[in-house]
C-alpha cells in the first residue's frame, strides 16, 4: 500500500520529505566489483571481448562511454564470460538502470550470474545512495521478467508503443526495485549466494525467487 500523500500549504496532496535533505548521488566510478563467484571488471574490448569483428567494434565504441557504463563479468577462472551495464544515470533523482546483459553459456543459470547482479544493485543503492533501480525489457521476453522477479524487482507496468525495434513494435515491460525494496531483500540475496546455500554439485538448496517472495512479503 502507499504511503498517505502529504497536503502542502495549497491544500494540494504531494510526496513525502525524503528523511534528510536530498543530494544528487555520485556518478558510478569505474572500480571492479569483487564477489565470491565473479569478479565485474570495467569493460576492456581488447581484453575482454570474444566476439565477432562487427560485435568488438561496437564494445569499443561503447567501452569509454559514461553511460552506459559497461562491465565484463569475469568467472573465477578468469574468463570473460558476459557483460552488463548501468544505464540511464540519473544522479539527479538517484535512479540508474541494469541493462545491456549479454550471459554466455557458461554463465546462465549460475551462482555467477546473480551475484554479478546482486553486485550492480548493492553498488548503487549501498554504496552510492540511488534510491531505485530499475530493469525493462520486451514485454514479450519471459526470460527476462522471471529473471526480474526472481532477484526481487516489482513490475510496475507495460509502455505500450515504447519502441520501434527493426521495424517491429516494442511494449516495454517496467521493473524497480527501490532502497526501501532493497533493505528487506539484501538478506535474501546472501543467504542464496552463501556457500552452504549449495550442495557438493553446486546445487541450490534454496530457490532465491523463494527466498524474496518471503522478504517482500513480510
Amino acid at each position: 500500500m502507499e504511503p498517505a500523500p502529504v497536503i502542502n500549504a495549497q491544500g494540494q496532496p504531494v510526496g513525502a520529505d525524503l528523511p534528510a535533505p536530498w543530494q544528487p548521488r555520485p556518478w558510478p566510478p569505474r572500480d571492479p566489483l569483487q564477489g565470491r563467484c565473479c569478479r565485474l571488471e570495467p569493460l576492456d574490448a581488447d581484453r575482454h571481448g570474444a566476439a565477432p569483428q562487427a560485435h568488438l567494434d561496437w564494445l569499443r565504441d561503447m567501452a569509454d562511454k559514461p553511460d552506459p557504463q559497461f562491465f565484463a563479468i569475469v568467472d573465477a577462472a578468469g574468463c570473460p564470460v558476459g557483460v552488463a551495464a548501468y544505464m540511464r544515470i540519473e544522479p539527479r533523482h538517484g535512479v540508474i538502470e541494469i541493462g545491456h546483459l549479454y550471459f554466455s553459456p557458461a554463465l546462465q543459470r549460475t551462482p555467477a550470474a546473480t551475484e554479478a547482479l546482486s553486485l550492480l544493485i548493492r553498488r548503487a543503492i549501498d554504496d552510492l545512495g540511488y534510491r531505485r533501480v530499475e530493469w525493462k525489457c520486451d514485454s514479450h521476453n519471459a526470460p527476462s521478467r522471471r529473471a526480474a522477479e526472481r532477484l526481487g524487482f516489482r513490475f510496475e507496468g507495460v509502455f505500450r508503443q515504447h519502441m520501434v525495434i527493426k521495424g517491429r513494435n516494442r511494449d516495454t515491460a517496467w521493473f524497480a526495485l527501490t532502497d526501501g525494496d532493497w533493505a528487506v531483500l539484501r538478506p535474501a540475496h546472501e543467504r542464496w549466494l552463501s556457500a552452504d546455500n549449495f550442495d557438493a554439485q553446486g546445487r541450490q538448496r534454496t530457490a532465491l525467487s523463494a527466498l524474496t517472495r518471503a522478504a517482500l512479503a513480510g
